[in-house]
């Protein structure tokens, strides 16, 4: 299989994903993106022509890039009832295990332009809609989606009151809520 060769917009997009969690959103400038990704400060404008169309673009990654990972996540679990929770919990846990950090791109767009929280607003009301509509129970996917979008912002602005295992914890009973139990063992009686 051929590996995807990253576009110019994908590696301006990398550059200042880098760059944030680097200087900060406040400090990140477009000429520091196009050294990073190798291009003239003409071929980044080209691309993005304002620095708040580059911060859009970001947000817009990150929405796309979470998408891919909870529907090939919702496939492996074949679409079946509870698959969009499930999924929405294991893309999570993953993140967070992994110790991923929050997009800082997020945050850099956010200072500049509260409107770029717009195409997140519009991506969560459609999962949250998509997670009740496949849920056994509705109002408990409803609360899943609250309770990791309560975590993942504890952890955007740096607020955490949990500790790591607290917050695993949270997460896998979550998992338990919507997964069936084990059943219980059949004993077969001995043959005499």
């Amino acid at each position: 299989m051929v590996a995807d060769i990253p576009t110019t917009r994908d590696k301006i997009l990398q550059a200042a994903a880098e760059i944030t969690k680097e200087v900060g959103p406040v400090n990140l400038s477009l000429d520091a993106v196009a050294k990073r990704a190798g291009l003239s400060k003409g071929g980044l404008l080209y691309t993005f022509p304002t620095k708040a169309k580059l911060l859009e673009g970001l947000v817009e990654q990150h929405v796309s890039e979470f998408d891919q990972s909870l529907r090939r996540e919702e496939a492996s679990r074949n679409f079946g009832p509870n698959s969009v929770v499930l999924a929405v919990i294991a893309v999570y846990r993953a993140e967070f295990v992994c110790n991923e950090p929050e997009p800082s791109g997020i945050l850099a767009a956010i200072a500049n332009d509260p409107g770029f929280l717009e195409p997140i607003r519009r991506y969560n009301k459609q999962l949250l809609q998509r997670m009740r509509e496949n849920a056994a129970d509705p109002m408990l996917a409803m609360m899943v989606f609250l309770t990791i979008e309560g975590l993942r912002s504890l952890k955007l602005f740096e607020m955490n009151v949990l500790d790591r295992a607290e917050q695993i914890a949270a997460i896998d009973r979550l998992k338990n809520l919507f997964e069936p139990a084990d059943p219980a063992p059949v004993e077969t009686p001995a043959v005499a």
